[in-house]
């Protein structure tokens, strides 16, 4: 499914259009070793623009994200709880920015209305169906919203006066166990090779997301192994498709310093994977990269030069795949924009991007705050 920009608020500018399908052609490139870390700029963190200033942007759409916000999350269809994930991830993100309630508040509002509106599936398992699919339960859907509802969890507990409180602790504990057995042990228990380790690489990322935000807040040993072999096995080794996210990654054939991929398991086919989805990709390495799994900060060079010198080489001109063939709109906003908190290089470019709505926002507050604490 293309990400789409238009329903998103404080849309400045969306230029391009969707990049018709081109033709797959063979790419012999060489599976990618690790490349040296190369700073954008020597920019320094003191330069760019505060928190504050971005947290300035984002409220500008507050009152409008709780309009549309809270009617999706009321919603019995999954395919809402898609659309609602971007708000909650500029939630989360405001949060871990400021460390202001009002954006945990509002956070685990949208999330708890997503879990009061389940109803019993098959197996006993609580969820949703959706229209889009004929009345089906949808993994993809489902993954795509709880790989934010579960960071909302991750922000909870590494916030220690949060997690200390009894009335958010209780609010924390009844989503974490809405999340362990809902969500990733109603999929995993139907077929993980079918539900979990997906056709396609954003599609599994989104698994490998919530498996890592789950493996640093659950309390039990035995989760906990189930979720960091999803997050090992996606990185290495995805079962029925060979190797993992690390084996995918390439030399670009254009720009040689930064990574190309095929959104296929175990091709290399131009023009790869399709920026849209990409952001999925993104979204999960940013944060495995800040975990300390196996993703190094040569590795979000090699992605940021990608973004910076391939998907986005200047002014408003945006390409539609990682090859930079084809010509898209400049949505970022749900990954791409998460490559500024490893290099204040990226995210001074970052900082002149158009395409700016209330989820790049968010993170770039997020950006700018990780990056000022490690300065």
């Amino acid at each position: 499914m293309t990400a789409r920009i238009s329903r998103r608020v404080l849309l400045l500018a969306a230029v391009g259009s969707v990049a018709a399908c081109t033709t797959p052609k063979e790419d012999t490139t060489a599976a990618l070793s690790p490349l040296p870390a190369e700073p954008e700029t020597r920019m320094t963190a003191a330069e760019l623009k505060p928190v504050s200033y971005w947290a300035g942007v984002y409220l500008r759409g507050w009152n409008y994200t709780a309009e549309v916000g809270l009617p999706l999350s009321r919603s019995a269809d999954s395919w809402d709880h898609y659309e609602l994930s971007y708000t909650v991830d500029a939630c989360v993100a405001m949060f871990r920015a400021t460390g202001e309630r009002r954006y945990l508040d509002r956070a685990l509002q949208f999330v708890e209305n997503v879990v009061a509106s389940a109803s019993t599936m098959r197996g006993g398992f609580l969820g949703w169906t959706s229209a889009q699919e004929e009345g089906d339960e949808v993994p993809l859907y489902e993954s795509y919203f709880w790989r934010y509802g579960t960071a909302l969890l991750v922000a909870m507990r590494e916030n220690p006066s949060v997690y200390a409180n009894p009335s958010y602790r209780s609010r924390y504990d009844r989503l974490l166990s809405f999340a362990e057995k809902h969500i990733f042990e109603k999929w995993h228990s139907r077929g993980p090779e079918d539900t979990i380790y997906r056709e396609r690489t954003h599609m599994t990322a989104h698994w490998a997301l919530i498996a890592s935000n789950l493996s640093r807040v659950t309390t039990d040993a035995g989760r906990k192994q189930r979720y960091l072999t999803v997050v090992a096995d996606v990185d290495q080794h995805v079962p029925g498709h060979g190797g993992g996210l690390r084996q995918q990654m390439r030399r670009n054939p254009v720009e040689p310093t930064a990574y190309f991929w095929s959104d296929v398991w175990g091709s290399a086919a131009r023009p790869g994977q399709d920026v849209s989805h990409g952001n999925g990709v993104m979204a999960y390495v940013v944060e495995a990269r800040d975990r300390g799994t196996t993703w190094t900060k040569a590795d979000l060079a090699a992605f940021s030069r990608l973004l910076t010198r391939v998907v986005w080489p200047g002014g408003t001109t945006y390409k539609a795949y990682v090859d930079g063939s084809g010509n898209d709109n400049g949505w970022f906003s749900d990954g791409f924009v998460k490559l500024g908190r490893s290099d204040p290089g990226v995210q001074q470019r970052l900082e002149s991007h158009r395409v700016v709505n209330d989820q790049f926002a968010a993170n770039m507050a997020l950006n700018a705050f990780i990056l000022g604490a490690r300065k």
